[in-house]
């Protein structure tokens, strides 16, 4: 079952084999066993590509559904002081780059029977879909099906390079940013950034030339002079206290987002994702480490 669900998710044999660690001929002869057993033909198989048949498509659902029954059953009886198993996660890749990477590497060397994978993507993955055990989401609003556990606070900031700065006067006033390049993200925020005005909140509609999917990429644009951006303090903080960035109106900071551990709801959580999710907790206890 689990051979026929990830040639399912990656169409093709030979991605399976690869992400199994098996060789082509296993996996076949796998897939080959599975229908037998349930009696139905499960992949319509052609030179060029896999695709499922009818059968195949409500077998995927059941598999995935045994899938996580055995996890579950598996992690219930592991040893409650040395928790065991294969965690999967997903957050974004900047936040993998800047922190997640360097915490999941303490992890591993604290749970010498835990080895977790990491999936980085900025959009929002399905949990259920891709079998994630546990997603890192910054966030204001998240889906209700969903259970979420707030780790910690996401800021953000307004910045721009020296050089941009020097071509164009720093707007004083959020309304100046209409006259200024504004990259956008193409999942946050993308056409009106919400900044702190007072004790209120101010909408400003923003444009430019430059927008992109992961916030690393927009912070590479803005060290090159394209522009102003609103990126995360945890990516942004070292160029600010090197001066290769600079903070625009300091006075009216970006709203705050949420950095929550999300996942599905199940009647028990496996130890090992629990193990993860307390480990993380208490990394990100209080102010974080990249705002002190």
């Amino acid at each position: 079952m689990n051979v026929f669900v990830e040639v399912a998710e990656r169409g093709s044999l030979s991605a399976a084999a690869d992400a199994l660690d098996l060789s082509r001929a296993m996996v076949s002869r796998s897939l080959s066993a599975l229908e037998e057993w349930l009696g139905a033909r499960l992949l319509h198989r052609t030179t060029r590509r896999i695709s499922l048949t009818s059968a195949g498509e409500q077998a995927l659902v059941r598999c995935r559904e045994l899938l996580l029954m055995t996890d579950g059953l598996r992690e219930s009886l592991a040893d409650r002081v040395n928790p065991a198993g294969h965690v999967r996660i997903t957050c974004s890749p900047s936040f993998a780059q800047c922190f997640l990477a360097v915490a999941v590497a303490e992890f591993v060397s604290r749970y010498p029977h835990i080895s977790v994978g990491m999936l980085t993507d900025d959009r929002t993955i399905d949990l259920v879909e891709d079998r994630i055990d546990l997603a890192i989401r910054m966030s204001q609003r998240l889906d209700p099906n969903l259970i979420a556990r707030k780790l910690s606070v996401c800021r953000s900031v307004l910045c721009a390079s020296p050089a941009y700065l020097a071509r164009r006067p720093a707007p004083g006033r959020p309304e100046d940013l209409k006259g200024h390049d504004c990259l956008a993200h193409h999942f946050v925020a993308k056409d009106v950034w919400m900044l702190k005005a007072g004790t209120g909140t101010q909408a400003v509609e923003v444009a430019g030339r430059i927008c992109a999917n992961e916030a690393s990429v927009l912070m590479s644009a803005v060290l090159a002079g394209a522009g102003i951006a609103l990126l995360p303090t945890y990516l942004v903080r070292p160029h600010l206290g090197a001066g290769t960035l600079i903070e625009v109106l300091p006075d009216y900071p970006p709203e705050a987002m949420g950095i929550y551990g999300v996942y599905v709801s199940r009647r028990q959580m496996p130890k090992a994702v629990r193990a993860f999710l307390d480990f993380l907790a208490t990394r990100l206890a209080g102010t974080p480490v990249w705002d002190t």
